[in-house]
């Protein structure tokens, strides 16, 4: 994982069940409803009951890839980051696996602080083309160190889960796709530049991606991504199936490579084990290990080795991998629904009171949708400022995004899941945003509602 940026000083500025989705967390008590249908087509689905179910993965699988991932650290100076010999035999090793097991591979090129940079694409052939899910992994790591657990672990369970597709000769209903980014300690540079690099048709067409960054720490947590509420949900559901409770991920908001996909509006999720971040009392009631400690004290560090690993946590995580796979791409999809937006522009106010945009819905009967759709995009300079809440004719709000500190990246461009089955679908629903620290400006763009 990179390290977070740093907030502008003012000097500066001068994927579940079939049809099972999670409603947004509303700012208000909002009146619940039933499981939500299938989502629309271009979002991620779950599996059909009848979808073949998923392997578990095995553990000292994975952990022989990190064996090797550590032997080609050690054999290059100690680490496997972007520009050293130690990069691009890790790359070299996960491609020949890949090669031999039927995959079709790419590797990407790039430049970055005067060397050259490779992300690697694996394809799984069959699926829809039109439907694409992938799963992806940075695999360079900080200068400093080896990086097994930052982001060996992710890297090999990544692979793992793919070799296990070629084992089981999986043919989802979708599209696999598996990557291997470089350059992440700088910057998310090569997942940017693969992201940047697809024509907006092709975006269209993934319709999902997992990452999975850090995955085994020492002294870990179980951290889901809030976004896609699908994906989130699909991770939850395995850990309720293993006894295992989980938090949502905030240390590594905008700081992983999903940022470079939710930032262009296409749906992600994750796991993490957290990261320099101290574990505390309830967490260590919740999940054992130690409060008061690091949940990897070895992060960005020399002694991020194989030692460095919590083999519950990987085992954990690389099966939950693998459940995720099978299940969302295993997804069937709906047609579209009828789309009512508004493109006139509204200015937030840096550090100002909520502004509201309004789209009026007319001609339906009965009740909005369980699975409303909600496609925001506003334009700003730090969208870690912004509150986000979807205002129901009744005045009811959703909260479809929180303000984050550590949420560095411009804009917000994503597509949110509410369930709204409680509210009339006619009349005057609203996009609230209010930005709530000081610096930086944007405006609403457009948004819209998707029944």
């Amino acid at each position: 994982m990179s390290h977070s940026a740093h907030r502008r000083t003012a000097a500066a500025t001068a994927l579940a069940l079939a049809g099972l989705l999670t409603a947004a967390i509303p700012a208000t008590a909002a009146p619940g409803g039933p499981p939500a249908s299938a989502p629309a087509s271009g979002a991620v689905t779950a599996a059909s009951p009848a979808a073949l179910a998923p392997p578990d993965i095995p553990l000292a699988n994975v952990k022989a890839h990190l064996s090797e991932l550590q032997s080609i650290a050690s054999a290059n100076g100690g680490n496997r980051a972007h520009g050293r010999a130690g990069y691009k035999a890790s790359l070299d090793y996960v491609k020949a696996k890949l090669d031999a097991a039927g995959f079709t591979t790419t590797v990407q090129q790039f430049t970055s602080s005067g060397s050259t940079g490779y992300n690697l694409i694996a394809d799984w052939p069959g699926g829809d083309p039109d439907q694409v899910l992938m799963a992806g992994a940075h695999l360079d790591s900080v200068s400093s160190g080896p990086g097994m657990n930052d982001n060996g672990s992710g890297s090999a369970g990544v692979l793992e889960t793919a070799l296990a597709v070629s084992r089981a000769q999986l043919q989802p209903a979708k599209h696999l796709r598996f990557a291997w980014w470089g350059a992440e300690e700088l910057g998310l540079v090569g997942s940017r530049y693969y992201v940047s690099n697809l024509s907006s048709t092709d975006r269209s067409k993934v319709s999902g991606y997992l990452n999975f960054d850090m995955i085994g720490s020492p002294n870990p947590g179980y951290f889901v991504y809030d976004d896609d509420p699908v994906i989130e949900q699909t991770f939850k559901d395995f850990y309720a199936g293993i006894g295992v409770p989980t938090e949502i991920e905030t240390e590594g908001d905008g700081r992983s490579d999903h940022a470079s996909f939710k930032n262009v509006g296409i749906a992600v999720g994750g796991l993490f084990t957290g990261a320099s971040r101290t574990k505390s009392t309830a967490q260590a009631q919740k999940w054992g290990g130690t409060a008061g400690q690091a949940f990897d004290r070895c992060y960005h560090s020399s002694c991020d080795t194989t030692s460095n690993i919590n083999d519950t946590a990987l085992d954990r995580n690389s099966d939950a991998m693998a459940h995720a796979v099978w299940t969302l791409s295993a997804g069937s999809t709906v047609p579209p629904g009828d789309v009512y937006e508004t493109t006139e522009d509204v200015a937030i106010p840096d550090n100002g009171a909520a502004v509201t945009s309004s789209v009026t819905v007319s001609g339906r009967t009965g009740n909005a949708p369980a699975a409303l759709k909600v496609g925001v995009d506003i334009k700003h300079t730090w969208r870690g400022d912004l509150v986000v809440d979807l205002l129901a004719p009744d005045g009811t709000a959703y909260r479809l995004k929180n303000s984050s500190g550590s949420d560095s990246a411009d804009n917000v461009i994503a597509t949110y899941t509410v369930n709204a089955s409680s509210e009339t679908a006619n009349g005057t629903w609203q996009l609230r945003v209010q930005d709530v620290a000081r610096y930086d400006t944007g405006y609403i763009d457009s948004w819209r509602l998707t029944f």
